[in-house]
């Protein structure tokens, strides 16, 4: 394997309306998280025109195209991570604030809950990371301006 290779796998960190809870989703049958509480999202694809769209794709596919987010395309919080497989991933972790529609999941969740960020210590199984990038983005997305969000 060459190590100069990553893949780019933007993650959406979902913000209830008044920013106080986040969306965590539980994995299923991921080799690396499987029953696992995670943030949304995944590999970009080359049909993928540019990064907004494949997160949005990604949001369709794991909760749903009804499930309408505004999200800050223009900061993320960025994690280098190696699969059990060796491959490796940059996960940039995106704000978004849920603006309306149901959860659809996919097949590839069992369950969701929404988490508040002041518990976020106390929610287990969840991927360690989640605990110190959730309130980092929900500072971005409390500072960011009205015109810095684009509608997923």
């Amino acid at each position: 394997m060459n190590e100069m290779f990553f893949q780019y796998c933007p993650k959406l960190a979902v913000f209830s309306a008044t920013r106080s809870e986040l969306l965590l989703c539980r994995r299923k049958g991921e080799l690396d998280y499987d029953g696992v509480f995670s943030f949304i999202g995944g590999k970009m694809e080359h049909k993928d025109a540019t990064i907004v769209d494949g997160i949005r794709r990604e949001k369709n596919e794991e909760v749903g195209s009804a499930f309408v987010v505004r999200l800050l395309p223009h900061h993320s919080v960025d994690v280098l991570f190696t699969k059990k497989d060796g491959n490796r991933m940059i996960l940039p972790h995106f704000y978004a604030e849920h603006v309306q529609g149901e959860i659809v999941l996919s097949d590839e969740y069992s369950e969701f809950r929404w988490v508040r960020v002041n518990d976020l210590a106390h929610c287990t199984p969840m991927i360690e990371n989640i605990k110190w990038i959730g309130p980092l983005l929900q500072r971005a997305g409390r500072n960011a301006a009205p015109d810095e969000f684009v509608e997923i």
